[in-house]
């Protein structure tokens, strides 16, 4: 047997579970981890990936991404199922827990960090070896739990330590059930807060200042993995003009384009990526 060769230093690292998502048309490889990794290639980043899944799961929609797999009985699995714009979601099985730990040593120093739980399968503490250019939080996995295998929000432990040490965090409206006192007391503990809201585009508090950002009219085939493909596209553009502005601009327009297209072929094409860096306000 071969060994495999030795991991190579990337610019960004996404930590989180790869998901199989069941869906009406068959089984699919999803997650955070999934979705912004492919979204961070397309933008030219070297990318690696920490995640937890069984040997059955089929990687190859991520070949030329790094991967560092903690191998699991079960890959996270969610059936996802939609009513009247609504989604609901059932997790049916959970891969392992990751640890920091588990990050290898040449991937330490990684520019980027995103932190991407999707099922409470990532420690809140963060290590004193983890200190980025950039730490981006979808905190997603961490504001939901589930009762009988049904999706649920729940409070975000430990949620203050990490607002305070993240340079961007990026939620949806859904992650926290339309709570406004909510994002308003996430606002004042974090530098960045976006907050995505579908086909409304998205909002950006940064310096007490609140700017919304309205998204391209696109037909839309599935919106699955579009707030991974804003956090992703957010957090580069964010790390390499330092203007927030810009980054919530570009990520909002980019990030509508993935709705046009089923499961991870909505990563950004290089073609939509060039249209949306032309379209500078």
């Amino acid at each position: 047997m071969c060994d495999r060769p030795p991991l190579q230093p990337v610019d960004y690292l996404v930590i989180g579970h790869v998901t199989q998502d069941l869906t009406q048309d068959g089984s699919r490889l999803g997650g955070t981890a999934a979705f912004s990794a492919l979204t961070a290639r397309a933008l030219g980043l070297r990318v690696g990936i920490v995640t937890s899944a069984n040997e059955t799961t089929l990687m190859k929609t991520l070949e030329g991404i790094q991967i560092r797999t903690i191998p699991s009985e079960y890959t996270t699995t969610f059936e996802n199922i939609y009513e009247n714009d609504r989604r609901i979601q059932i997790l049916q099985h959970q891969a392992a827990h990751l640890s920091y730990d588990l990050i290898p040593k040449v991937w330490q120093s990684t520019s980027i960090f995103h932190l991407g739980p999707v099922a409470q399968e990532l420690d809140s503490e963060l290590p004193s070896f983890i200190s980025p250019a950039l730490l981006g939080i979808t905190p997603q996995g961490w504001m939901r739990t589930w009762d009988d295998g049904y999706i649920v929000p729940c409070k975000w432990k430990s949620a203050e330590q990490l607002l305070s040490q993240a340079n961007a965090v990026v939620i949806s409206r859904e992650d926290v059930n339309n709570d406004e006192e909510l994002i308003e007391s996430m606002a004042h503990k974090t530098r960045l807060l976006v907050v995505t809201e579908a086909a409304a585009g998205a909002v950006l508090y940064w310096n007490g200042d609140r700017r919304r950002f309205r998204a391209p009219e696109v037909k839309e085939t599935d919106a699955t993995g579009a707030g991974d493909v804003f956090a992703a596209t957010f957090f580069i553009r964010l790390h390499n003009t330092h203007d927030p502005w810009e980054a919530a601009r570009f990520a909002t327009q980019l990030s509508a384009y993935s709705v046009m297209r089923s499961g991870l072929d909505g990563i950004p094409t290089q073609k939509e990526i060039d249209k949306c860096l032309m379209e500078v306000i």
